[in-house]
């Protein structure tokens, strides 16, 4: 196996994960700013993850001849009709402002209750190799929305997401994993990698 594999993301948090499942692999992930290249910033134009997540692999490994793995993903909340979906990010308006994001959605749901503040997270990942294979995998976490944001860690919507009682923001690194949407993604990406190199 392909040792090095660019990750086209600029969010650590995200690196992160995708380092923490990946590793033990054998695989030794690298953003663009750690391997001295500059990937072009892809317009997300798909209408779907698996959309936004291939263009960006694609993308990634056609300038840096490496295998690239992308993933696209967001929040899904069953009360606004799917919504923020692939908009998650600039749900505010302002790309990767967690903090307007978060406040948007509660207010949109304001007055809603427990029972109709359905959502989940959905991921999907796409590797993307230079002789041209791709590989996709997907990944869902089930959950509700609070009514405030709780806990200090993770990213995103992570503090506003509640799944067994408690935020994503409230868990560990190591529990997020075995239950994240990202976690179930990389997952089965995981078991497609090992099945292409036996």
């Amino acid at each position: 196996m392909e040792k090095t594999f660019l990750i086209a993301t600029h969010n650590m948090k995200k690196r992160n994960e995708l380092l923490r499942i990946l590793e033990p692999l054998g695989i030794d992930v690298k953003t663009d700013e750690e391997l001295g290249i500059t990937l072009s910033d892809v317009e997300e134009t798909g209408e779907t993850f698996y959309e936004n997540a291939l263009l960006k692999a694609q993308s990634g490994c056609r300038e840096s001849g490496l295998p690239c793995v992308a993933d696209d993903s967001g929040l899904m909340v069953d009360y606004l009709a799917g919504a923020p979906g692939v908009y998650s990010a600039r749900f505010a308006g302002e790309h990767g402002n967690d903090a307007k994001n978060n406040a948007k959605l509660l207010k949109l749901l304001k007055d809603v209750p427990e029972e109709e503040r359905t959502a989940r997270f959905v991921s999907v990942t796409c590797c993307a190799f230079p002789d041209g294979t791709v590989l996709t995998a997907r990944g869902e976490c089930v959950g509700k929305i609070g009514y405030e944001e709780i806990g200090e860690g993770g990213f995103g919507y992570d503090p506003v997401f509640m799944v067994n009682g408690k935020s994503f923001a409230e868990i560990s690194d190591e529990e997020k994993d075995s239950l994240s949407h990202r976690g179930k993604s990389l997952a089965v990406l995981s078991q497609k990698l090992r099945e292409l190199y036996v």
